[in-house]
């Protein structure tokens, strides 16, 4: 069995948005073309509270960019973004919803931050992600969405990490490079762990159905 996961595609990460990605919306197409190739769709969801401690306005004196220590481990300062119950916080309004079996939420714990779709920063609370996947004995993820060098790169690398053989569908993610190497390095990285780099079209494409 095999799975896409649509990881953050919500408002506040589209043009426009609290933490826009640039081009990000350019993934919605093909996020709804690629559903069509899989029996299996999730979505993640960043979903924080509105006193986050990763929101550098909850830091006084702190801007976005910088880092702080919270718990022992460093943390890079956001601008507050996909605040729970908020239109930032929704799915993409162009996204395809009848086709996404499950939603999981991240970044719920005030106190630490949740990049990937399976486990928060520290890896303590897990999302139920891999559960799911496990549960419906998938073998194969597709991971797509945003952005690539945060969000996408630790949901593929825990991915990897939890044993199922994982996908970057690379032409279906934008990153937020604050470096101008943020994305190379992260889809090095990816394929370092493991990580098979595809495109869209190959799934699209004469591949049979998913």
């Amino acid at each position: 069995m095999k799975a896409l996961i649509l990881v953050d595609l919500q408002n506040d990460f589209l043009p426009g948005g609290a933490l826009a990605v640039p081009n990000g919306d350019a993934v919605i197409p093909l996020a709804n073309q690629l559903q069509g190739a899989f029996k299996l769709v999730v979505a993640t969801q960043d979903w924080h509270p509105a006193n986050h401690s990763s929101f550098a306005a909850n830091h006084p004196g702190r801007k976005p960019g910088e880092v702080v220590q919270l718990k022992k481990r460093s943390q890079l300062l956001w601008p507050t973004h996909c605040v729970q119950n908020t239109h930032g916080a929704e799915l993409a309004p162009g996204l395809m919803r009848n086709r996404i079996n499950k939603v999981f939420k991240k970044g719920i714990d005030t106190d630490i931050d949740s990049y990937s779709g399976f486990f928060d920063n520290g890896h303590q609370r897990a999302t139920g992600l891999g559960e799911f996947l496990r549960e419906k004995k998938v073998k194969d993820v597709y991971v797509l969405g945003l952005a690539t060098d945060y969000c996408v790169n630790f949901t593929a690398l825990d991915a990897v990490e939890l044993g199922f053989r994982t996908h970057l569908v690379e032409d279906a993610c934008r990153g937020v490079n604050l470096k101008p190497d943020d994305v190379k390095n992260a889809i090095e990285a990816m394929k370092k762990a493991g990580v098979i780099v595809v495109k869209s079209e190959q799934l699209l494409t004469g591949k049979g159905n998913h």
